[in-house]
């Protein structure tokens, strides 16, 4: 087994880490206390390629493998996880789901488009009442001549405000269950496509989430993902895994800053005549702290070069394993921050209670803590 990075991918980390804190970080704090996403950092995360991320090349994407997405995921959220989500669910969520389950005709329509950020992308999925039970999702698609129907609602769509082609699950025939789940490519512009309200969070508050609402939203026959009815709970459980991974390594970068916060602190803070980090106690958070986020970046590391060795016997395992503990991880790792801060932690002057706040939602999206045991428990059978 090989832990190392090669150089392509050092390279890589490195050169998001320096944009990240040039371009990123002066603007973190408009962006939480505004609730926006600054719209000349699309410009410029485009013009870095990130936005092209989870497409190939030959459609004018920038993958090279998944595990390099994973360290673009864990440096843009060092510094600030609302843009890595933009960025996630409109290359991963929309582009790479397009690119592995659409038609030869979709890819050469859609993907260059987002690939180039010319075009913005979400997934639409969950619904008011169809959140970890997706099987249920009322949204409707009613075939009529060479076009599809859509009537239903889609909320906490991450992008859903400014995106403008939206990844859109619906059910053909209810009376199939789950075989009759489709996903559609649904522009903006389709009559009937309504962007609702966007939601104020506690969170992630650069990353823009609201809701979709679909009446009568007609759209083309060509534009069934995939071009077969019925596709759709495959279409979804396909991307699960891949979701999982990155979502994990967010919040093994909100982790890794909360972290270094901490220590440069604990340095800095004396009580006693003598730096806090002294203390035992302190060390004790500190070591464990460092220990839980290398084993969470191990953990996401060894899946992310499963899934580019299309070992995927093995990753939904580890996609549940490592969405469970690194967003459970992070959840720690940020308070025990705050908390070696004292007062301080709890104050919008220094930067852990936004990593605090943004954390909490990770062990929610993506699938939650349970649904992850429930899955690892289902392979002990």
């Amino acid at each position: 087994m090989d832990f190392k990075l090669n150089e392509e991918q050092l390279l890589l980390r490195e050169t998001v880490r320096r944009f990240a804190h040039r371009e990123i970080l002066p603007l973190v704090e408009k962006m939480d206390q505004d609730e926006i996403f600054v719209e000349v950092l699309w410009e410029k995360v485009r013009d870095m390629g990130f936005v092209g991320m989870g497409i190939a090349p030959e459609y004018g994407g920038t993958r090279t493998d998944y595990l390099s997405l994973g360290l673009i995921a864990e440096e843009v959220s060092r510094v600030d996880a609302g843009v890595a989500v933009v960025i996630g669910a409109h290359s991963l969520l929309c582009g790479d789901n397009i690119e592995r389950n659409g038609t030869p005709g979709q890819k050469e329509k859609y993907l260059p488009l987002l690939a180039s950020g010319e075009r913005r992308g979400c997934m639409g999925l969950t619904e008011p009442g169809a959140g970890s039970d997706a099987i249920s999702l009322k949204t409707r698609a009613r075939k009529d001549g060479r076009e599809y129907v859509l009537n239903g609602s889609k909320t906490f769509i991450s992008n859903a405000p400014f995106a403008d082609i939206a990844l859109v699950y619906a059910t053909v025939d209810p009376s199939l269950g789950i075989n009759g789940l489709s996903a559609f490519i649904v522009e903006r512009d389709f009559p009937g496509y309504q962007v609702g309200r966007k939601f104020s969070k506690m969170g992630l508050r650069s990353s823009p989430t609201g809701e979709i609402a679909l009446e009568d939203c007609r759209v083309p026959q060509e534009n069934l993902l995939g071009g077969v009815e019925g596709k759709g709970l495959q279409i979804m459980f396909s991307g699960l895994d891949i979701e999982r991974f990155l979502w994990s390594c967010q919040a093994i970068g909100i982790a890794q800053a909360a972290f270094d916060a901490a220590l440069r602190y604990a340095k800095e803070r004396e009580q006693f005549s003598q730096p806090i980090f002294n203390f035992q106690m302190i060390q004790d958070k500190l070591a464990t702290m460092l220990v839980e986020i290398e084993a969470a970046r191990l953990l996401a590391y060894k899946g992310l070069a499963c899934w580019d060795e299309r070992n995927f016997r093995e990753t939904r395992m580890l996609a549940a394993m490592v969405k469970l503990y690194a967003c459970e991880m992070v959840n720690r790792v940020t308070a025990e921050a705050v908390h070696i801060h004292g007062g301080y932690g709890y104050m919008k002057e220094f930067p852990v209670e936004k990593y605090m706040r943004d954390a909490k939602v990770y062990a929610i999206g993506a699938g939650t803590s349970e649904v992850q045991k429930l899955i690892i428990a289902n392979y002990l059978r």
